[in-house]
């Protein structure tokens, strides 16, 4: 939330950026300028209560973001990181304990079946159930040939990481999600305007679309709403360690720059909160102004 009422262009650093690269899965702490998750400016209002939240990816970037931004509204959170992102785990744990709710950082990678079930497990055993379930990590890679590169392994991880865990974890957390809650899946603005570099990760986040609005019309009569949020070019860790070319990264938009984490956290809290209570199987663009069907 910005303290003050201001030009949207240029509230956040613009182009262009040092020129940076970072193996993967990135740091937030290499990364220039350093994103902002709402550290400073993000305030709750009792938003989401006693929630009990669950966020795959919570570790940095949006997923960080969404993890301040619910425990600032009353939550408490389970999130998921790659054993090699302890580090960036710890920052997030400590900003949900600074808001003085309960944060479990789980080391796992969701794209094993075992491990989504394990965490499902971990989440009910620490909560009792599970209010909302954001499905939020992702994996990508650009390359320049399109589809000549892309190697099976490749289309492998990006397909188990974005879609089939995202199934794995809303089959296993649905029995635990009461009336009330809520599903809330990242796409992106890849899945309406597909950059031919990012062909595979368009590709599941067009299947998340679909998947979102399916499941949604599946369980509206359970009471249980699934959403989406569709973000537009952010800053995040997952940029300088997958694109070659980060100076320019976010011009595109027509607002001129990239998102910041901060701003994409909101929408996942309004979708979240009972104020959306009639707000099922809907797509919130927060693309920077490029327009999506």
């Amino acid at each position: 939330m910005a303290e003050r009422q201001q030009h949207p262009g240029e509230q956040y650093p613009q182009p262009e950026f040092p020129q940076q690269d970072q193996p993967h899965p990135g740091t937030t702490e290499r990364m220039e300028p350093r994103p902002d998750h709402g550290e400073e400016t993000y305030r709750g209002s009792g938003r989401l209560e006693d929630r009990c939240t669950v966020i795959t990816g919570g570790d940095s970037g949006i997923g960080r973001a969404v993890a301040l931004a619910f425990a600032r509204e009353g939550a408490d959170v389970v999130f998921t990181h790659l054993p090699e992102e302890e580090q960036e785990a710890r920052e997030t744990v400590r900003l949900v304990e600074d808001a003085g709710r309960r944060a479990v950082a789980v080391p796992c990678d969701i794209r094993e079946e075992q491990a989504c079930r394990e965490l499902i497990d971990r989440a009910v055993s620490e909560f009792g159930r599970i209010d909302v379930l954001v499905n939020n990590a992702a994996y990508q890679m650009s390359q320049p040939d399109s589809l000549e590169a892309i190697t099976t392994e490749q289309f492998d991880r990006v397909m188990r990481t974005n879609l089939y865990a995202l199934f794995w974890l809303s089959k296993m957390a649905l029995p635990h999600i009461p009336a009330g809650g809520s599903i809330i899946n990242t796409t992106s603005v890849q899945a309406y305007k597909p950059s031919p570099h990012l062909l595979d990760y368009a590709t599941t986040k067009g299947a998340i679309v679909t998947f979102t609005q399916g499941l949604a019309a599946h369980l509206a009569d359970r009471g249980i709403r699934v959403n989406a949020v569709a973000p537009g070019p952010v800053w995040t860790p997952l940029i300088p360690a997958t694109l070659p070319d980060t100076a320019k990264f976010g011009e595109q938009s027509p607002l001129g720059r990239a998102a910041q984490p901060a701003e994409m956290a909101p929408a996942f809290v309004f979708l979240a909160s009972q104020e959306a209570s009639y707000i099922t199987a809907e797509i919130v663009n927060a693309t920077g102004g490029t327009p999506l069907p």
